[in-house]
């Protein structure tokens, strides 16, 4: 819901002042949700050679919720430093990759070094729930990114730190209200069982797995998803037919297909299921995302392998993933976006810890890559 962005963001602030980062701005998205009634985002500026273009280290500020705290070892809210490890909520998401930046551009200041090209901080608002107050705010309301830009977000990534995510299947929740007409559970010839065309709506729309068939195996699973998820309440009893029935679908699909062409065989089943069962089948769409890809030899894809080459030794790769990252929005204004970090995996999950070494290596990539974003 975005409150403690406003202090943690004041906290930021300070810190990276009295730290002698002094191209400071904050940008406060209108939410009247929140006692500040803002959403804050803010942008750190260090200049380079080269001010036409930047290299931005782009990560979020908000956390998500603890979760069921009996199964925490630690208090989610208190630091803790155990055996290389740094655990509680949010230290991996997403604050291994903004206190890696940090540590990254802080050496430039300290040891006086000139990037090659300007460096901007991203220091996001509101990114797990949506991002309106926060990149899409940003996208929408000034024109911070250049197409020339190199673009990392290190919100992402594997355990050996080699996967750079490039690509995102498109994104589709849907609510659907499946409205029939209630009865006696004994004279189902009285009614239209609003479940039971859901439940037929629902393996319907499942079976769409099978006619968008096209695989890629940029992404894991390498085919487009379409399961049904949530199951709302229908009737309290089990001898009455309930009347209206409300499920919801999560689908993943590949970027081949669009979102438009996917609603198109959303609504020919579902007029196959009304006409079935006699029921009238309405839907809202809770999310919908796509985006174009970046190409996978786009600069800010080129210049993070050598850097990650440099500092881990390892061979990089390009992968695609089915969840959702800001880099969809960014995609989609025309800007080349690159998810990567390496991560252990522990985002949203109790007990969520960062490796410290993880978390310095990253810096290490970071600065590589701000020092030689040009070569």
């Amino acid at each position: 819901g975005g409150e403690g962005e406003f202090e943690k963001c004041k906290a930021l602030e300070k810190w990276l002042e009295k730290n002698g980062f002094t191209g400071v701005e904050r940008f406060d998205a209108p939410d009247p949700r929140v006692p500040s009634g803002v959403r804050p985002t803010l942008v750190v500026t260090i200049p380079g050679r080269d001010s036409s273009r930047a290299v931005w280290i782009m990560s979020h500020t908000d956390v998500v919720p603890v979760g069921e705290l009996s199964l925490w070892n630690t208090d989610p809210w208190r630091v803790i430093e155990k055996e290389g490890r740094i655990y509680g909520r949010g230290v991996e998401d997403n604050q291994q990759g903004l206190v890696s930046s940090i540590f990254a551009a802080r050496a430039f200041i300290e040891e006086k070094l000139l990037p090659v090209c300007t460096v901007k901080l991203l220091f996001v608002a509101d990114e797990e729930v949506g991002s309106a107050c926060g990149i899409r705010y940003l996208l929408e309301n000034h024109a911070l990114f250049g197409k020339d830009d190199i673009i990392v977000i290190p919100d992402g990534g594997d355990t050996e730190g080699t996967a750079i995510e490039v690509a995102e299947k498109n994104l589709l929740w849907l609510r659907i209200i499946v409205k029939g007409k209630q009865t006696h559970g004994s004279r189902p010839d009285e009614g239209a069982n609003a479940h039971l065309a859901g439940a037929a709506l629902a393996l319907s729309l499942n079976e769409m797995e099978t006619f968008f068939d096209k695989r890629d195996r940029l992404f894991h699973p390498d085919k487009s998803t379409f399961q049904p998820t949530k199951q709302e309440v229908n009737v309290p009893n089990i001898n009455t037919i309930p009347g209206e029935d409300v499920f919801y679908m999560d689908c993943r699909i590949l970027p081949c297909y669009t979102l438009d062409t996917v609603r198109s065989e959303i609504l020919r089943r579902i007029a196959a299921v009304e006409r079935k069962y006699g029921v009238s089948i309405t839907f809202t769409e809770e999310q919908a995302v796509e985006s174009p890809a970046t190409p996978v030899d786009a600069p800010v894809v080129k210049a993070l392998s050598r850097a990650i080459k440099q500092v881990y030794g390892k061979e990089p790769h390009p992968v695609g993933v089915g969840g959702g990252t800001v880099a969809a929005y960014l995609r989609k204004s025309g800007f080349n976006a690159a998810v990567w970090s390496r991560v252990e995996d522990t985002a949203h999950q109790p007990n969520e810890n960062c490796i410290i070494d993880n978390l310095i290596g990253d810096a290490g990539v970071m600065a590589f890559l701000m020092l030689n974003a040009d070569t």
